[in-house]
């Protein structure tokens, strides 16, 4: 997976904003304003995804290229090294995941907004 089929397939999600908040070599893909993808194009590229904790868990032991979020809560985030390790099906799967996990925690009035889009 390469950082820019990340970049426009999180651009590609209804509602979705991409900023630099951060530094400018991680950028950040919001869905109505909250957080659920961070892009780290430094030296080792890969990504941040909000998962459910037991998920989080089994990621971690099923594949070396998931580890606990980096600069996240651990419980609930992974990164994701992008080292060709992990298929592109399944990285396009916990983006998903980590996207539809925020749109479940937004207000009711923000996922209106949402559908109306």
């Amino acid at each position: 997976m390469n950082l820019e089929k990340v970049r426009i397939y999180c651009l590609s999600k209804k509602g979705v904003k991409e900023s630099l908040p951060f530094d400018d070599v991680s950028p950040v893909y919001k869905v109505m304003g909250k957080i659920f993808l961070i892009l780290s194009i430094n030296i080792l590229h890969s990504i941040n995804v909000k998962c459910e904790p037991e998920k989080a868990v089994e990621l971690r032991e099923r594949f070396d290229a998931v580890i606990p979020g980096y600069h996240m809560n651990k419980i609930h985030w992974n990164t994701v090294l992008l080292d060709g390790s992990v298929p592109d099906e399944l990285i396009y799967e916990w983006i998903d995941h980590s996207y539809l996990l925020i749109i479940k925690s937004l207000k009711k009035s923000f996922q209106d907004e949402l559908n109306k889009l």
